[in-house]
């Protein structure tokens, strides 16, 4: 069975850091897309960041030139760097993996959600 595995989550002041980390694991085939959402309270989740296998990257205007989304094949993972933090950006995150497994096919997996709140 293949789970995605979030950590990284917490509580930053304005102007802040953080670091999320999203491990896929199991028996997997391939990995296609990996990318993280947000969903802030009473909010419509919605799309931060996405990176191809090949390491292309897209971008929410919102988070553009503040957060970056990288991600390491061999350890089937994905990282969403977060710097200059505001208040807007506290939101439970979620990562999402794009993949094939032999007993599947092709799916999309879902994190169960990290909580970053940023205080003012």
């Amino acid at each position: 069975q293949v789970q995605l595995v979030e950590s990284g989550g917490g509580l930053a002041q304005a102007g802040g850091s953080l670091r999320l980390s999203c491990a896929v694991s199991g028996s997997i085939g391939r990995i296609y897309d990996m990318a993280w959402y947000r969903q802030a309270p009473e909010k419509q989740r919605e799309l931060v960041a996405t990176i191809t296998s090949a390491g292309s990257t897209n971008y929410a205007d919102s988070v553009k030139d503040r957060f970056t989304i990288s991600r390491d094949n061999a350890k089937n993972t994905v990282y969403l760097q977060m710097n200059s933090l505001n208040p807007e950006d506290t939101a439970v995150y979620y990562c999402k993996a794009d993949l094939r497994t032999w007993y599947r096919g092709r799916f999309d997996l879902w994190g169960q959600g990290t909580q970053v709140t940023v205080s003012s």
